[in-house]
């Protein structure tokens, strides 16, 4: 019921969109031979809006404790602040914090934004961060509440497990079945990183 939700799923899926986008693009760059069309200026562009994203997120995350502590209800501290620091998915938590706020501040130095390995790195870190907060939205705002009986630890099935494996496996095979039968970069759009012989034979 937070009124910071909203910004909270905004800067959360802006910042796991560019992270992605920066691992997918590095794939792309190096083994579809499209280093001519997607520089490291480009590289180093989706790094900034990364960082600049993580900042939201990091802001949401410190709203969200702040409101909790200031709410005065033993409830919300509870489900927002002990619960989740020291609660028995503490580890998970501390791991969405690291993940999504401390590393990605390697993206102040341009060795991290323009560096392919370094930067990979980072993005794989706050993408395993991103789906630790989705675990906390899920897991951790329900597993404690106002019923006895709701007070257990949630373990996966393996039914979760192959759909979550499933669900991976079938975005790769749809992305790699786009670069092969779809065109991947509008021409339009680099066709004034061509050499300039071509545009001389254009003319």
């Amino acid at each position: 019921h937070a009124t910071i939700f909203p910004l909270y799923f905004l800067t959360g899926a802006l910042a796991a969109g560019f992270s992605m986008l920066g691992m997918l693009a590095v794939f792309t760059r190096n083994f579809f031979g499209f280093k001519h069309l997607i520089t490291e200026k480009h590289l180093e562009t989706i790094n900034k809006w990364t960082l600049a994203c993580i900042l939201g997120v990091a802001y949401v995350y410190v709203v969200e404790i702040f409101i909790a502590w200031y709410s005065g209800s033993v409830y919300e501290r509870f489900t927002l602040i002990h619960n989740r620091l020291g609660g028995p998915y503490a580890a998970i938590y501390w791991t969405m914090l690291t993940c999504n706020v401390l590393v990605p501040q390697l993206f102040w130095f341009k060795k991290f934004r323009t560096r392919q390995t370094l930067m990979v790195f980072v993005c794989l870190a706050i993408t395993v961060g991103m789906w630790c907060e989705r675990f906390v939205i899920l897991v951790l705002s329900v597993h404690r509440d106002y019923l006895p009986g709701s007070w257990g630890m949630y373990a996966p099935n393996l039914v979760e497990v192959a759909t979550f494996l499933g669900s991976i496996g079938i975005f790769i095979t749809l992305f790699l079945a786009f670069l092969k039968f779809l065109p991947v970069i509008s021409m339009a759009e680099v066709k004034h990183q061509l050499p300039s012989s071509h545009a001389g034979s254009a003319s």
